[in-house]
């Protein structure tokens, strides 16, 4: 990996950051700036995750232009907006609640967190691509982009993988001169330090609940 200047980590172990690693919303600091070293030491670590046929068939936007994300934000907040519109209240302080609140803070403030990422793969695969390609490309990605959310939670950052825009993916691309014929979006994650960083662990079934051993039955 490319030497840069050391910055500072939690020390946390494999197992912890592996547990703790949340989707943050409403812990976003919008008033620290993200020092560039740090996104590209965080995407030096992705690229070391497995990829099909070892091929890296990836790229990373990012994107710190205030003006670009207020465009992105405007259009992830209709297209939030059209995907909540008329959908029932979640009961007071329930976990469908808390969610609620932390997706609609998030859309409000989307334009403020300092920097958006967007991975892209390098191929185009509209609807009608076979399931098989589908889940062979995007797993070339994908354990590239948990390792990014990984490496920033062990750096004292954090994200939420959304993808409300790709709705408007072809108009994202434009905005940033992304060759839409050519590569995919992944998402787009919202990148800033956490306020605080005492993650813990989620509340989760265990996995015998989950687990089916050589047949479904």
């Amino acid at each position: 990996m490319t030497e840069r200047a050391p910055h500072a980590t939690l020390g946390l172990s494999a197992d912890e950051v592996l547990t703790t690693t949340r989707s943050v919303r409403k812990r976003l600091d919008l008033t620290r700036d993200v020092p560039h070293d740090v996104i590209l030491d965080c995407i030096d670590i992705a690229h070391q995750s497995p990829t099909g046929s070892n091929s890296q068939r990836w790229r990373w936007m990012i994107i710190d232009d205030a003006e670009k994300r207020r465009a992105i934000a405007d259009i992830y907040r209709t297209n939030f907006e059209a995907a909540y519109a008329g959908a029932p209240e979640p009961e007071p302080g329930s976990q469908a609640d808390r969610v609620n609140q932390s997706a609609r803070h998030l859309a409000k403030h989307l334009h403020e967190v300092p920097i958006h990422v967007i991975p892209l793969l390098a191929d185009r695969m509209d609807e009608g691509t076979p399931s098989g390609r589908q889940a062979s490309r995007w797993g070339g990605i994908l354990p590239a982009v948990w390792s990014f959310m990984l490496a920033l939670r062990e750096r004292g950052l954090g994200s939420a993988w959304t993808s409300l825009h790709l709705s408007n993916e072809r108009d994202v691309a434009e905005l940033l001169g992304i060759p839409y014929d050519d590569y995919s979006q992944a998402g787009l994650f919202p990148v800033a330090y956490t306020i605080g960083t005492d993650f813990k662990l989620a509340k989760r079934p265990p996995a015998e609940d989950f687990v089916r051993w050589n047949t479904w039955s």
